[in-house]
């Protein structure tokens, strides 16, 4: 009931290629073109990374996460587990290999639901690399809760008008189009009265009010927007999937979504605790080397503990998806993964941000972003307080309250039933 640790022998050269490609090719644009995997290519960028991205297309390993169909190779959640765990110590990487967020998500939901025609318009391009997308979800007086969300979209004739505000949609500055999820009839359950909508970025009444940026990014420097749908109107060919079909297609997107996120953070945790290994056996204090202090060596062993326990995890979730090709019946792992995401990135990389002292703390280390991303992490896709619920609910429903006065397990009553197991002997 497990996995047995081996993938075939051409898919261990495919995953060493990778490697050595990310720290090869990529991570120069890391140093050298930092915060800008998600901006408009210019003349000098343009030609490198697009010559980047045709050397992952001549191996077969552009856009992994999709079927052969759609020009991907249909690895399943475990392989790509695999590859991303290498991308993820790489800002550049995903964008490099079509496997960034949400395009990702956004390009599975929109093969699985979409029609021919908004493949063509919207998929093709996102599989050819030409654009980015956004998911606009997320509403500002609703947070984490989409019963709770407001914005409409009303039929009037041939089209559907759009309106209501988003928050933190993600690439909506520099997105050709956003999947829009909205209210299409407010007189029945929310799961089942909203819809999804294909809306391309410069349609009139779309407004972008004004672009958020992480902690310590500038104020000009944000990716993810407040949107206004101030009336935005599109035709009824914009719907993606069927009318109340929204709740059902977003967590198609996001079920695998969380294997992706959580298995990047694995790689970006292994780099974290890489740095943290280096650093004890390269300084010296009070007579003796760092990897010589046991409060150390406490600190290694934990995060190499901590980090291998929940890379085993993921894995493990990521071989149910692909056994049982069902994510309700994996909804808890993939959960449990969720909220132990942040916390083990939080972690490793703060023990190995400590562990460098004043230089830890400092814009001459990562670690500035591993301790952002933390953070972010652990509201992305639902905060983990919502995870940890659905997990012990969904653990519950495997048990059943103790049948009498005492529990099952008391002693004094499982000595008596003892004695009447072995009257007979």
């Amino acid at each position: 009931m497990g996995w047995d640790f081996r993938t075939e022998p051409e898919f261990e050269e495919k995953l060493e290629w990778i490697r050595h490609f990310r720290a090869e090719r990529i991570e120069p644009l890391d140093l050298l073109y930092p915060g800008r995997a998600f901006q408009p290519l210019d003349d000098e960028l343009g030609p490198v990374v697009r010559k980047l991205k045709q050397q992952v297309r001549d191996q077969g390993l552009w856009a992994p996460h999709l079927g052969p169909e759609l020009g991907g190779r249909g690895f399943g959640q475990l392989k790509l587990a695999l590859i991303n765990e290498i991308l993820g110590a790489s800002s550049w990487a995903p964008v490099i290999f079509g496997t960034a967020a949400p395009d990702t998500g956004n390009a599975e939901i929109i093969a699985r639901y979409g029609t021919d025609e908004q493949k063509e318009r919207y998929l093709q391009p996102l599989l050819e690399g030409e654009c980015f997308s956004c998911f606009s979800m997320t509403e500002p007086q609703a947070g984490a809760d989409p019963t709770l969300f407001t914005t409409r979209a009303v039929r009037e004739g041939d089209d559907w008008v759009i309106t209501g505000s988003k928050f933190f949609s993600s690439n909506a500055r520099t997105s050709r189009f956003v999947i829009v999820m909205a209210v299409t009839n407010p007189d029945v359950s929310p799961y089942k009265g909203m819809s999804m909508f294909l809306v391309p970025s410069d349609t009139p009444g779309v407004r972008m009010e004004r672009n958020l940026g992480l902690m310590g990014e500038g104020p000009d420097d944000g990716m993810h927007a407040l949107i206004e749908y101030d009336g935005a109107r599109v035709p009824a060919d914009a719907l993606l999937g069927g009318e109340g079909q929204a709740f059902a297609i977003a967590q198609t997107r996001l079920g695998g979504g969380r294997v992706h996120h959580a298995m990047r953070v694995v790689g970006q945790a292994q780099r974290a605790l890489d740095m943290m290994a280096e650093r004890a056996l390269s300084r010296e204090t009070q007579g003796g080397r760092l990897a010589d202090k046991q409060l150390v060596q406490a600190d290694l062993a934990d995060s190499y503990a901590e980090l291998t326990q929940f890379r085993l995890f993921v894995l493990y979730t990521a071989w149910q998806i692909d056994q049982y090709q069902d994510y309700k019946r994996v909804r808890k792992d993939i959960a449990a993964i969720k909220f132990l995401t942040p916390k083990v990135l939080h972690d490793v990389a703060y023990r190995s941000m400590h562990l460098h002292g004043a230089l830890g703390v400092s814009n001459e280390m990562p670690f500035g972003d591993m301790w952002t991303g933390a953070a972010v992490m652990s509201v992305v896709d639902g905060p983990s307080e919502v995870h940890k619920v659905t997990v012990a609910r969904d653990l519950l429903r495997g048990y059943e309250p103790a049948p009498g006065l005492w529990p099952t397990q008391h002693l004094p009553s499982r000595k008596e039933w003892a004695r009447k197991q072995l009257e007979d002997l």
